[in-house]
């Protein structure tokens, strides 16, 4: 019997990188979506509590299955175990960071 795997699904969102495990993911029936379902936490018999961890518990308390824009997601691993999940705030507010502007042909800004 062989065990269900694990993956880890890293993806940015509002100027936060995510960090959650799941038991399933798949190409969503939505164009450009990926499918995430069956969410795992840490075990609340756990000592220490991990806030980054508590936050995402709450956020995708009732979520059976959420739905990730293909442009966000960072990186998918399937893992042997799981990790903690976590929220990091990458926001550049007051930081040196430009991100890479994106051409798109007849925007506003290319006119003179």
């Amino acid at each position: 019997m062989s065990k269900k795997p694990i993956y880890k699904i890293i993806f940015h969102n509002q100027g936060k990188v995510y960090e959650i495990y799941a038991r399933n993911v798949q190409q969503g029936a939505m164009f450009s979506f990926i499918e995430v379902e069956k969410l795992i936490f840490g075990e609340k018999s756990t000592v220490v509590v991990d806030p980054s961890e508590e936050i995402l518990k709450s956020e995708f308390s009732d979520v059976t299955r959420t739905y990730i824009p293909l442009h966000s997601v960072i990186r998918i691993d399937e893992v042997q175990k799981q990790g903690a999940s976590k929220v990091v705030d990458v926001s550049n507010k007051g930081k040196n960071i430009m991100p890479f502007p994106v051409y798109t042909h007849g925007s506003s800004e290319d006119k003179p």
